[in-house]
């Protein structure tokens, strides 16, 4: 299987750039100030690690919004698998904006190419398996959108994007409310054709949430035994999703178990930042 890529619309990046820009100008850049306003740059953006890229729209933006003359051209596309060493991009136009706009863009760039390449590993750790690994909401605040996009440049796939588009009850929403039998059905009243999620955690939930028709089943912290149980019994009544604590290490023996979906938080919390450098010259 091969996740689609949905870069996030403009309108949504041109936001996400215009905040980290003010937060990195503020009252204006005094140390380009001291760089004759004449002087032009030519640049090259280099990785100097193996890498999945992710994040050309972002450092687009960040050039196009502090000066509209400044070219950038790419040599690599999002999701290209990058080696040390290699060039990604050359950047020409005039000193003051590349300088100013030079940590913005790489921080936007090694975020989203640390989450694509995380989210490579673990899709290089299930090949040849028959299933999806799933991101989650655990996100950088604010970035959510750009995060979910760099997972499906690494091969993974999203879970739901907010609160908003489908509905997970989860064991604090089962808790402070109903039966899953009674929670489904009035979700299926409230907000038709909205999908359900149930996160379950024994085989009795699991088998509640299958006869009330429920979209999907979370089945949370289940030991391998148990899940292998669940795909022999349920495979096909209801879509099953394996989570909690999984990672590089393990998500092989899970996805062997023929769980369809395996949802990962770590894809979004746990980013190591890609090196990426700023060579210039005269």
């Amino acid at each position: 299987m091969v996740a689609s890529l949905h870069l996030p619309d403009s309108a949504g990046i041109h936001e996400q750039v215009r905040i980290a820009l003010a937060e990195d100008i503020g009252s204006g850049d005094v140390s380009a100030q001291l760089v004759l306003v004449e002087r032009t740059f030519q640049t090259q953006i280099i990785c100097r690690q193996y890498a999945i890229l992710c994040g050309r729209a972002w450092l687009d933006a960040v050039f196009a919004q502090l000066d509209s003359t400044v070219e950038v051209n790419w040599q690599a596309n999002d999701a290209d698998q990058l080696q040390p060493g290699q060039a990604i991009c050359e950047i020409h136009g005039p000193a003051r904006p590349i300088l100013t706009g030079e940590r913005t863009a790489l921080n936007f760039m090694q975020l989203l190419s640390g989450t694509a390449t995380l989210a490579k590993r673990y899709a290089d750790a299930v090949a040849g398996i028959n299933v999806r690994l799933l991101d989650t909401r655990k996100t950088v605040p604010g970035l959510r959108q750009a995060q979910k996009y760099a997972v499906t440049c690494g091969g993974c796939y999203n879970h739901r994007m907010g609160l908003f588009d489908q509905i997970m009850l989860k064991e604090n929403h089962l808790a402070a409310g109903e039966s899953i039998t009674s929670q489904v059905q009035q979700a299926r009243r409230l907000f038709p054709g909205v999908p359900v999620i149930v996160e379950v955690e024994t085989l009795q939930q699991l088998h509640e949430a299958a006869q009330v028709k429920a979209d999907r089943a979370l089945l949370d912290n289940f030991e391998l035994s148990v899940l292998k149980q669940a795909v022999v019994e349920y495979k096909g009544l209801i879509r099953l999703e394996a989570s909690g604590g999984i990672n590089l290490s393990t998500v092989r023996a899970v996805a062997k178990t023929g769980v369809d979906d395996i949802s990962i938080g770590e894809l979004g919390k746990q980013v190591e930042a890609v090196d990426f450098s700023m060579r210039y010259f005269n």
